[in-house]
């Protein structure tokens, strides 16, 4: 079989002191999440929308609404795991991404067409499509720095505000657009934001040149690479991994109310009045996203000072607070609550500082475990790792759904509560057991790129087997 091509590091053209790659899967991931995020902001709320009106959705109830929104958002995230495989197996990295971006114009243009045959048609060519692209795109940026190389996490934080970048603007457009307008149009609007992400992708194809090339299976005669067996140290590393996605489920269990119980809360347990104006509720999913964009390279920055300073800033260590964190953001849904029950009305100031530390606990954890597992992985299993990440992501996405279903019955008060109460003991574990879990990485995370042969036998890189 012919090699895949070298992607040179040196020669690769910068901006901003990062691959020019590093932008086109920005703006392509940009897009992705306008999409995927600006679907989202409007779907419950379609779902629970009255079958009579001007804008009618389907008449479910709460609990309907909140059981499909956990089964959609599990298996959009599930499926990066065949979508991995396809990539390590089939086509490589790159050319799955292309694939999954068809898919995903299709899927949300076949949302904007009513009735319910095609609404389950989109929402599976969705989860086809997201499976497909998710975990590679996210695996090629890790692609673009050399083993050991200090900026990689930072490279991983600037994709990351794309991402929220795209989920801020979709909430206010998507999110008006389907609560004034008609819900399809809103639908309509996502997909056409899912051409302009493919087409920029299509477009920067030169920058990429070397990055994410299928590099045969281990079957291939001439791929050494992927005929070995694991070593212990892979081994030991596969496992933190996989432990690391405990972490995972329970962040984005939590994490995941934003769509389904918080975004309910907001249509109908908030005060949305703001000077004559009523907010739309789809509009609140925007306040993660530019709490994001504002403060991610502030987080970045902090994290990276604090581990030069000599002090702890293992992945790990950053991911346990980001859980706890996070679950404090819950105690100002607390204070919603009460006050909802005294008022019979929450204040959106609530909302608003729920998601601050929702968006701070999401900085400290979320991007920094897309990096840690371009750190670990072996080769052999570079997308099928990163669709193992995400499918941790989508079980997690199915506890925010089966949480937010048990509400209904046992109160949010207490749901609120618990959630802050629980993710400060898991958090609080996990930084009990932080030398151990450090020993099973062996060291990957401080290898250098002083020392590129040592880095490149443990962490991925999508290079030219020799």
């Amino acid at each position: 079989m012919s090699q895949p091509r070298t992607f040179d590091y040196d020669q690769q053209p910068h901006l901003f002191g990062h691959p020019v790659g590093l932008y086109i899967l920005f703006f392509t991931e940009l897009w992705e999440r306008f999409s995927y995020y600006g679907m989202r902001a409007i779907l419950v709320l379609f779902l629970v929308s009255e079958t009579s009106g001007d804008n009618p959705g389907f008449g479910w109830t709460n609990s309907e609404a909140l059981v499909l929104y956990g089964w959609y958002t599990m298996l959009v995230y599930l499926a990066s795991i065949p979508g991995g495989v396809i990539a390590d197996r089939l086509l490589g990295q790159r050319k799955t991404v292309m694939l999954g971006g068809a898919l995903l114009v299709a899927g949300h243009g076949t949302l904007a067409l009513p009735g319910v045959v095609a609404f389950y048609i989109g929402l599976g060519l969705i989860v086809l499509g997201v499976g497909c692209l998710k975990p590679n795109i996210s695996t090629m940026v890790g692609g673009l720095y050399k083993p050991g190389d200090d900026r990689r996490d930072k490279g991983f934080t600037i994709f990351y505000i794309g991402i929220n970048i795209g989920a801020f603007l979709s909430a206010l457009i998507v999110g008006y657009v389907g609560e004034q307008i008609g819900w399809h149009y809103g639908f309509g609007l996502a997909g056409i934001g899912m051409l302009i992400g493919q087409l920029v992708y299509v477009w920067g194809q030169k920058y990429l040149t070397g990055i994410g090339d299928f590099i045969g299976t281990a079957d291939s005669p001439d791929n050494e690479a992927f005929n070995r067996p694991l070593t212990n140290i892979e081994k030991d590393r596969m496992k933190v991994m996989f432990l690391s996605f405990l972490l995972i489920i329970v962040f984005w269990g939590a994490f995941e109310q934003a769509g389904g119980l918080m975004n309910l809360y907001a249509e109908q347990k908030t005060d949305r009045m703001l000077m004559g104006f009523e907010v739309p509720a789809s509009w609140f999913q925007s306040v993660n996203a530019f709490f994001i964009i504002t403060l991610g390279t502030a987080v970045a920055n902090f994290w990276y000072r604090w581990k030069h300073k000599g002090h702890e800033g293992s992945s790990l260590f950053k991911m346990a607070w980001g859980v706890m964190i996070m679950g404090w953001g819950f105690l100002f849904m607390s204070a919603a609550s009460l006050q909802y029950e005294s008022q019979g009305a929450a204040a959106m100031y609530w909302l608003v500082f729920a998601y601050l530390l929702h968006t701070i606990g999401e900085l400290c954890a979320s991007p920094v475990a897309l990096s840690f597992i371009t750190k670990l992985a072996p080769v052999k299993y570079a997308s099928f790792m990163m669709g193992a990440y995400f499918a941790a992501t989508g079980l997690g996405n199915k506890v925010a759904g089966l949480v937010g279903e048990y509400a209904q019955d046992a109160g949010e008060l207490e749901i609120f509560t618990g959630i802050a109460i629980f993710c400060t003991v898991v958090g609080l574990i996990v930084l009990a057991l932080l030398k151990p879990l450090k020993r099973l990485t062996h060291g990957a995370e401080e290898l250098s790129s002083a020392d590129p042969d040592i880095a490149a036998g443990y962490e991925l890189a999508d290079e030219k087997l020799q």
